[in-house]
């Protein structure tokens, strides 16, 4: 079973998204056995939802303690909430 880790965030900028698509792509967290991440803006409000996806509760677990570890200025705003989901139906076109 897949497993999500859903996180909010306040205070997010559209330059604060770029540069977290760019240290995405030169440096993801070391460790991090995630099958899927998504990252959903709301530019007018600040907001952002981090949608982090993997495949074993395992993986879950350690990725939990690698993304609780980041140094704020890592994130993409100030978090405001974190939740785990059981991932109950995915589709892709």
């Amino acid at each position: 079973m897949a497993f999500a880790r859903v996180v909010s965030f306040e205070g997010v900028s559209d330059e604060r998204i770029e540069q977290m698509k760019q240290m995405a792509d030169e440096a993801p967290p070391e460790g991090l056995d995630s099958s899927e991440m998504i990252l959903l803006h709301d530019a007018d409000g600040g907001k952002a939802l981090a949608i982090i996806l993997f495949d074993s509760e395992d993986a879950y677990r350690r990725g939990d303690e690698i993304l609780n570890a980041m140094p704020a200025e890592d994130t993409p705003g100030q978090r405001t909430s974190v939740a785990r989901y059981a991932v109950a139906m995915r589709m892709t076109s």
